[in-house]
């Protein structure tokens, strides 16, 4: 299937490659969080037809295989990624080619197809509104729980939103950036905490009486991996979805001693994306206000630039059409 990309985003692990810290071939296909019209269809596909609107996870899966079926799309035995961390097939582009079209891609009801505001409010289900909501789910949060995330960013901040629609009686957002922890307030969070380091802990802490059950990490650095160990409740649950970028693995002695449940992992956006869906398009969930600046293909080298300078939280894509 060929997609004729409409909306699409940066996202804060793209910044890995931009920054110098990962390292990938000049020219290689970048972005993973496509919208678009689909133009062209396989003689096989039978779920969208041309010029159907559809949302496209940041991993294709053929949703037949073990894993797919289990809901963990992203480790399904043919499947694979957009961007550098895949097939080099990117979604920061006119057109995106998408394997797997069945077991992909999700069709935008056609009454919404047109509609700008929620399609914004939809874009951010592709990867990081999903990501946000599978951190919940990893950390076994439960209505009245209390939750704490760790982390500013658009995860962060879906991961606010996924815990106020589960139902979470007390949210306590973790970062270091006072306007993002206003945006944390607006999407949710009853508390926040903008200290660092073992000031920050000792907060969380003193917040919760001792510890939260629920933790959500949702950066991937190690200082947020060691606050998640240290902030949990002994026999609490981690649910970490920040993408991995530790030289050390002292976080899982605290995980170890406080006998802590810890899983992690990206999302299987697949399984998630039409419930998240279904609560757009009814009104109850918005992640659009994560959506800070917004650039046409050729201002993508500006996205990058005011998300490198925390000028924005994530950058919206869009492409004429």
């Amino acid at each position: 299937m060929v997609i004729r990309v409409t909306h699409t985003a940066i996202c804060g692990s793209d910044l890995w490659f931009y920054r110098g810290h990962e390292e990938h071939e000049e020219g290689a296909g970048v972005g993973h969080e496509p919208m678009g019209i689909v133009e062209e269809v396989g003689e096989d596909v039978t779920s969208v037809q041309s010029g159907d609107r559809v949302l496209v996870p940041f991993a294709y899966s053929c949703g037949e295989c073990e894993f797919c079926r289990k809901g963990i799309h992203t480790a399904c035995v043919d499947g694979g990624f957009f961007g550098p961390h895949g097939d080099d097939n990117g979604a920061q582009a006119e057109k995106v080619r998408v394997p797997h079209a069945d077991g992909t891609v999700v069709r935008v009801p056609e009454r919404y197809a047109d509609d700008e505001d929620t399609l914004e409010s939809l874009l951010p289900l592709t990867d990081v509104m999903s990501t946000g909501h599978h951190a919940a789910v990893l950390a076994d949060l439960e209505a009245g729980d209390t939750a704490v995330v760790i982390g500013d960013g658009a995860v962060g901040l879906c991961g606010v939103l996924a815990a106020k629609r589960i139902g979470a009686e007390r949210i306590i957002a973790v970062g270091h950036h006072e306007d993002r922890l206003a945006v944390a307030r607006e999407l949710g969070a009853t508390d926040t905490v903008s200290s660092r380091g073992q000031e920050a802990v000792e907060e969380v802490l003193e917040l919760t009486h001792g510890g939260a059950n629920h933790v959500l990490e949702c950066v991937g650095a190690a200082s947020a991996l060691e606050t998640a160990a240290q902030v949990a409740r002994p026999g609490g649950s981690i649910g970490a979805v920040g993408v991995p970028h530790v030289e050390s693995a002292d976080f899982l002695q605290p995980i170890f001693y406080k006998n802590l449940s810890f899983s992690a992992g990206g999302a299987p956006v697949r399984n998630y994306i039409e419930e998240l869906m279904d609560d757009v398009l009814q009104g109850t969930l918005d992640p659009s206000p994560i959506l800070t600046k917004t650039v046409d293909l050729d201002g993508v080298p500006e996205g990058y630039q005011a998300m490198d300078d925390r000028e924005a939280i994530k950058v919206m894509v869009k492409i004429d059409e």
